[in-house]
């Protein structure tokens, strides 16, 4: 596998992205207001002793939900190549079927970081820096995020050749990332709420153990304590799952 072949692939779906850069703003816009509203409107009727700060508390889960809407849009993108049979251009390529699978999941991993930077960067202005240790999980915890969801993106995608089906399906996807999830919720009370069963499916998916990181990072003091070296091993497991299922969904609708 040629690491410059990743790189060129990566960089046409770069440039094609920055096509879309109002786009990209309206959709930060959005999750920034997701964070404000929610925040300004929650902060005055949570419990204090449940939770200190809403605002603070919501605002690690904005950014593991960042990740998703932008590694997310590398699938529309696959799947107009596969409606239009532009992938038969692409397989003509002196290229291998892996190299283009790890070129559209870099290119979807690189959507995701930058579209997630300004949510990280405000969360550093806003807390105090973690520790280098808590550096190196953020990052990981990053990359695993977008690659996950980049994956997630392009098996769904390639499912369907229909763009409101596939839009119907993001937007499935997204509601029960928002909703099931720690994002809004603290996990006592999700574990209160919820059956045992779905508990643990909601604290262990992939933008859950995202958000536990990041708040164990920056706001450790408003959560219970966490094992992160256990998060990021069951965020690694979800990445290699998806990762084997996006490869060869996409592989399979290429060689069709």
């Amino acid at each position: 596998m040629r690491p410059w072949v990743i790189a060129v692939l990566s960089y046409r779906d770069l440039e094609r992205f920055w096509k879309y850069k109002w786009w990209l703003a309206a959709l930060v816009t959005m999750n920034l207001a997701d964070l404000f509203i929610f925040a300004l409107i929650f902060r005055g009727i949570v419990k204090r002793e449940l939770i200190p700060d809403y605002f603070l508390f919501l605002a690690p889960g904005i950014a593991s939900i960042a990740a998703f809407a932008a590694a997310f849009t590398i699938g529309r993108e696959v799947m107009m190549e596969l409606r239009r049979g532009f992938h038969h251009y692409l397989l003509s390529l002196p290229i291998s079927r892996l190299e283009l699978v790890f070129g559209r999941i870099a290119a979807g991993m690189v959507r995701g970081i930058i579209y997630q930077t300004p949510f990280l960067l405000l969360l550093l202005v806003l807390l105090e820096p973690p520790s280098p240790h808590g550096l190196l999980a953020m990052t990981l915890a990053t990359l695993m995020i977008v690659a996950s969801m980049s994956c997630l993106s392009i098996a769904a995608s390639t499912l369907v050749k229909s763009l409101e089906l596939q839009a119907t399906i993001r937007s499935l996807l997204y509601f029960l990332a928002f909703f099931l999830s720690n994002v809004f919720y603290p996990e006592s009370v999700i574990r209160e709420r919820f059956p045992e069963q779905l508990y643990v499916v909601i604290v262990n998916n992939p933008i859950s153990l995202a958000t536990s990181i990041y708040r164990e990072v920056f706001i450790p003091e408003m959560v219970p304590p966490t094992d992160i070296s256990a998060n990021l091993a069951k965020l690694a497991i979800w990445t290699l799952f998806l990762f084997l299922l996006g490869s060869h969904l996409y592989v399979r609708n290429l060689e069709r």
